[in-house]
């Protein structure tokens, strides 16, 4: 599985183009879609993942739904999701919005997580539809996951979760049980 980040919008947000085998699925498309479309090329675009709907991350979602005539996989879908090549597991992960969610591809050991989880931080709760409690209940939920789990945010560079386990307050539960 090949992961390319585009980053879009005057905001930064990382969209990003997962393929295998001549196919992708776009993550969060936010602005930009000709800069996300220089990245697909001739990939057969199977989906688009929403992890959840700030403006960021979906300006360019139903232009480029249309463009491809594909469906698009957010909150809406808790369940495991087998599209193309692609398997992967939806986590509700509320906190940052009430319809956050992550992207879980277990073979690869790769998360997408939108606002949910920064290098070094956390998505902002107190935003329309944000919640400090949910958003401490979803990391909980994902503390168990393999530490070398690669993490895929919204905006800024990847981490692993052992880093953020080490070094992300938040994610260490300093004063937050």
């Amino acid at each position: 599985m090949k992961i390319q980040r585009v980053e879009v919008g005057y905001l930064k947000e990382n969209c990003y183009v997962v393929s295998a085998n001549k196919e992708c699925l776009i993550i969060d498309p936010g602005a930009e879609k000709e800069k996300i479309k220089r990245v697909i090329k001739d990939n057969k675009v199977l989906a688009i993942l929403v992890t959840h709907y700030h403006f960021d991350h979906v300006g360019a979602l139903e232009e480029l739904k249309k463009e491809y005539n594909v469906n698009v996989i957010d909150y809406k879908s808790l369940k495991n999701q087998n599209v193309g090549p692609f398997s992967f597991e939806i986590i509700d992960t509320k906190g940052h919005k009430e319809d956050a969610v992550s992207f879980y591809f277990k073979t690869n050991n790769v998360m997408f997580v939108g606002d949910f989880i920064f290098k070094g931080s956390i998505g902002r709760c107190d935003l329309l539809g944000g919640d400090f409690k949910a958003m401490i209940s979803s990391l909980n939920k994902i503390k168990g996951y393999d530490k070398s789990m690669l993490i895929y945010p919204g905006h800024g560079d990847q981490t692993t979760l052992g880093q953020e386990l080490l070094f992300n307050e938040y994610l260490r539960g300093d004063n937050y049980e």
